[in-house]
């Protein structure tokens, strides 16, 4: 119930965009709304396909900004309007937010989170503006009343890269784990690929880019269909399908793989899937690998930078294999497909549930 008399907050982020960053702002909107406080979702451009799962409750902002940059006159104008007590911000909206305080002179208190390891998105990006974005979060971060990491790889990395002191980052794990979840796990599911008596089907979720590595999936699944039957469904959409519509032709194995475009419920997917796999070069803390080992799906991911390593507890409870390895993600998917689905210990997702993680944020947005 929100209580008029508890501080004014507000989360600002570039839109509502396919991720799992946007997903958890959010789970954290939700929270925050919840524990009373009014809450405004500030976007630089209403768009994305999560637009219809912003909370009841939860005031919308347009910005009506054409990208993130183009926002920061609107974004001064919302300050000295609606003088929210605090803001949170993500991404490359960060930069914005820090400016846009420092331009309306309102004293809110921000706290950024960054969601990635900075090296790896500047290692795999040719955009001159990532080149950069070590050097201006090196300037721009240390403006922030608080800076969040979503995992110590994210902290150990951005220390790094934008020479911040390490002592000034904080690691506050994402809120993944809702009391919804397991609600809309149990919703029906019609695919015919999981009606009783067809081959095990593994399940993968995120954007369909470079970053996630689907290429590595598909050609593991190659190798390890020649040693059963096996299908592979991957949930997301993006701007590698061509390249990976072609790869799965290629290979002939067009009955056995399907890409399912953006899906709003994936839950019901990942709760019957036989292994859930996350082949990704890079993450931060990746929301889905959360998801998936509180809905029990035996897990294989990579040991790549960011927080995979952390969720799993180096491997405790699930199968980490090396980046680029198509053999031994193959192999890991054949023993995990084989492993009978076990309900995993609360101490797995605990980290993750969504009513620690909102009390963690809030006390850094109002400075407890």
């Amino acid at each position: 119930m929100m209580n008029a008399s508890k501080p004014h907050l507000a989360i600002f982020l570039p839109g509502l965009y396919e991720g799992g960053a946007e997903r958890i702002m959010l789970n954290l909107a939700k929270g925050m709304l919840e524990h009373g406080h009014p809450v405004d979702l500030v976007l630089a451009r209403a768009e994305g396909p999560y637009l219809p799962q912003i909370p009841a409750g939860v005031r919308l902002v347009d910005l009506h900004a054409p990208r993130v940059l183009g926002s920061l006159p609107a974004l001064v104008r919302y300050l000295r309007r609606d003088r929210p007590a605090a803001m949170i911000s993500a991404m490359y909206a960060n930069v914005i937010a820090l400016l846009a305080r420092r331009l309306s002179g309102v004293p809110v208190r921000l706290v950024i989170t960054e969601h990635n390891t900075l090296a790896s998105v500047i290692n795999n990006k040719d955009d001159l503006r990532w080149q950069a974005y070590p050097k201006l979060a090196g300037w721009f971060y240390p403006w922030a009343d608080a800076i969040v990491a979503v995992s110590h790889d994210v902290k150990r990395d951005l220390s790094r890269a934008a020479q911040i002191p390490s002592e000034r980052i904080e690691v506050v794990y994402n809120p993944i784990v809702t009391p919804d979840l397991k609600e809309k796990s149990e919703q029906p599911l019609e695919h015919p690929w999981f009606k009783n008596g067809g081959p095990p089907v593994v399940v993968s979720v995120g954007r369909l880019t470079d970053q996630k590595a689907f290429d590595v999936l598909i050609r593991a699944f190659y190798i390890a269909r020649q040693n059963r039957p096996l299908r592979l469904m991957i949930l997301g959409e993006g701007e590698n399908r061509s390249a990976l519509e072609a790869l799965i032709a290629k290979l002939g194995l067009g009955a056995d793989v399907r890409l399912m475009g953006f899906v709003q419920n994936p839950y019901p997917f990942m709760a019957r899937a036989a292994a859930f796999a996350l082949p990704s070069r890079w993450e931060g803390l990746p929301t889905v690998l959360v998801e998936a080992l509180y809905l029990g799906a035996p897990i294989v991911a990579t040991n790549c930078p960011g927080g995979s390593r952390d969720i799993l507890m180096g491997g405790r409870f699930g199968r980490l294999v090396s980046v680029d390895d198509p053999s031994g993600l193959a192999a890991a998917l054949l023993k995990s497909t084989r492993e009978t689905r076990v309900r995993p210990p609360q101490e797995s997702w605990r980290p993750f549930e969504s009513e620690f993680v909102v009390d963690r944020y809030l006390d850094l947005a109002l400075g407890a």
